[in-house]
């Protein structure tokens, strides 16, 4: 099984800043991570081993113009989930 929740918007740098922090915030400490998601909110048990990723691309295009753009990638196994079980869920 597999569920995404995606939202974007246009939002100003300040408001971009605020959103993450409230992510990490969240991921720090122990317990459940509640993500909001648009008008959604998600919650996560996050491992206390977290994968990350940053990837940067830039871009020039004559007619679209430059255009830069940040990935961010978090992934863990929730705590207390077997391999066999994952493994069901993923098929």
């Amino acid at each position: 099984m597999v569920d995404k929740t995606l939202a974007a918007d246009e939002v100003t740098r300040e408001e971009a800043a605020e959103q993450l922090r409230a992510l990490a915030d969240e991921l720090e400490g122990e317990g459940p991570a509640t993500v909001r998601t648009g008008n959604k909110t998600v919650d996560l048990r996050p491992s206390e081993s977290i994968a990350y990723e940053v990837g940067v691309r830039e871009r020039s295009s004559i007619l679209r113009g430059n255009r830069e753009t940040v990935t961010v990638k978090l992934d863990w196994k929730p705590p207390n989930v077997s391999e066999g079980s994952a493994e069901a869920e993923a098929e």
